[in-house]
C-alpha cells in the first residue's frame, strides 16, 4: 500500500511541474518581450465614416495592426454627425470621409496633427442605358481620357425644368416616368451627399466655391431641389450603393458614390458589377479626402501606419481608395482591367466648414418647412 501511495505521490509532482512549466511559457505572453509569446495588444477605438467599415472588418488589416501591437476598433456615423454630435470624448480618434469635417475636430480637440493616408473622387454610379439617354440629351459626353463625364451645368439645367425621364429627346430605353435626378445619401448626416453639395454649389455659384453667408443663402435655395426631391434618403453611404448593386436600374438609375466603393468591387471579381453598370464620373468633381485625427499617441500611430506603410497602403488599394503611390492603384486598375482614370483634371475645393454648414442647414430648414403638416 506504501509503495502504491508513493507511485501516486510522484506522479503527482510530476504533473505538477508540466503544469507549472507549461504556465510558466505562457506567462511570457503579455508583455511583447522574450519567450516567443503572442505579443499583447492595444486597443484603440476610432468613430468612422461608413465606407471604411469593410476596410477594417479586413481581417488582413486587423492582422496588419497585430504585427504592430495594435488592435484597432471601430464605430461608425456620417461624418457631419462625427463632427457636430458624436461624443468623441468616448475615442481615441475620429476618421471622417472630408477635410472640412476633419479640420473643424482638430480644432475643437486641439489636435496637434492629422494624417490623409487615402482619397476617392466623388463618382456616380449607373447603367449603360442611362448613359445612352443622357449622351443623346448632351448631359453625358466622352472625356478624351477613356472615361464618360456628366456635365453638372447641364444636369442642374435638366434638373430646373422638372424633366423626367420619358420625357428626355430620343429615349427609347428607360420610359420611367419619375424625374431626372441623381441618388445621394442625407445630406444632412452623410459626407457623400455633402460632396455632392459641393461640386453642385460650385457650378450654381458661377463656377466658384461658396465664400459667403449670403452666397450660401442663394446657392442653397437653387441646389435645394436636388435634395428634397428625392424623397427619403438613406444615411449610410453604402445602402444606395447596395441598392444600385441588387435592385438595377429600376430603383437607382443613377447614384452618387465614392469611387472608391465601385473600384473595391470590380477589384475583388466578385461579379457585384455585372456587364451592364457603368462608373462614370461628374464634371467638376469633388476628391474626398479621408483624414484621421488622432487623439492620443496610440491613435497617431494608427494613422501613421494607415499614411506611411507601404503594407497598409497596398490594402488601402485593394479596397479601392487611392493612395499617396499611385502605383499601387494603377496596377490594381490594370489588373482588373477597369475603367478607371489615372487622374482627374476637372476637380474643385468643397467650401470650409462653415460655409458648407451654412449651405447644409439652409436645406435643412427646406426639410422641416416641408415636413410641417398644412392647417
Amino acid at each position: 500500500m506504501k509503495r502504491w501511495i508513493g507511485v501516486g505521490l510522484a506522479l503527482l509532482l510530476g504533473g505538477a511541474v508540466v503544469l507549472a512549466l507549461v504556465l510558466g511559457n505562457s506567462g511570457g505572453s503579455g508583455g511583447g518581450g522574450g519567450g516567443g509569446g503572442t505579443k499583447q495588444l492595444t486597443t484603440v477605438r476610432g468613430v468612422i465614416g461608413s465606407e471604411k467599415k469593410p476596410f477594417f472588418d479586413d481581417a488582413q488589416v486587423k492582422a496588419a495592426f497585430a504585427r504592430h501591437g495594435l488592435r484597432v476598433e471601430v464605430d461608425t456615423a456620417g461624418s457631419r454627425q462625427i463632427a457636430t454630435t458624436v461624443d468623441l470624448g468616448k475615442y481615441a480618434f475620429a476618421f471622417p470621409s472630408s477635410v472640412p469635417a476633419a479640420e473643424k475636430i482638430r480644432q475643437e480637440r486641439k489636435a496637434s496633427r492629422t494624417y490623409s493616408p487615402f482619397y476617392s473622387p466623388m463618382a456616380i454610379a449607373t447603367f449603360q442605358p442611362i448613359v445612352d439617354v443622357l449622351t443623346k440629351a448632351g448631359v453625358v459626353h466622352d472625356s478624351g481620357s477613356g472615361y464618360q463625364v456628366l456635365d453638372i451645368k447641364k444636369y442642374l439645367d435638366l434638373v430646373a425644368k422638372g424633366t423626367r425621364w420619358d420625357a428626355l429627346p430620343g429615349n427609347t430605353t428607360y420610359r420611367a416616368r419619375k424625374r431626372v435626378l441623381l441618388t445621394t445619401t442625407d445630406v444632412r448626416t452623410s459626407n457623400s451627399a455633402a460632396m455632392y453639395l459641393a461640386m453642385t454649389s460650385y457650378v450654381a455659384n458661377g463656377d466658384d466655391v461658396v465664400n459667403s453667408s449670403a452666397q450660401a443663402a442663394t446657392v442653397a435655395e437653387k441646389v435645394s431641389p436636388l435634395f428634397l426631391d428625392q424623397g427619403y434618403s438613406e444615411s449610410s453611404s453604402e445602402a444606395p450603393f447596395e441598392d444600385y448593386l441588387a435592385m438595377g436600374a429600376g430603383k437607382t438609375p443613377m447614384v452618387v458614390i465614392y469611387e472608391a466603393q465601385y473600384a473595391s468591387r470590380l477589384f475583388a471579381a466578385d461579379g457585384a458589377i455585372r456587364p451592364d453598370m457603368r462608373l462614370i464620373y461628374p464634371s467638376p468633381t469633388v476628391l474626398s479626402k479621408h483624414t484621421l485625427v488622432p487623439f492620443t499617441d496610440q491613435a497617431a500611430e494608427v494613422g501613421r501606419l494607415l499614411q506611411e506603410d507601404p503594407e497598409f497602403a497596398r490594402l488601402e488599394a485593394r479596397y479601392g481608395f487611392r493612395t499617396a503611390d499611385p502605383k499601387v492603384f494603377a496596377g490594381l486598375v490594370a489588373s482588373a482591367k477597369a475603367p478607371i482614370p489615372g487622374s482627374l483634371v476637372d476637380v474643385v475645393e468643397p467650401p470650409t466648414y462653415d460655409h458648407l454648414e451654412r449651405l447644409i442647414a439652409t436645406i435643412e430648414r427646406r426639410y422641416l418647412a416641408g415636413a410641417k403638416p398644412t392647417s
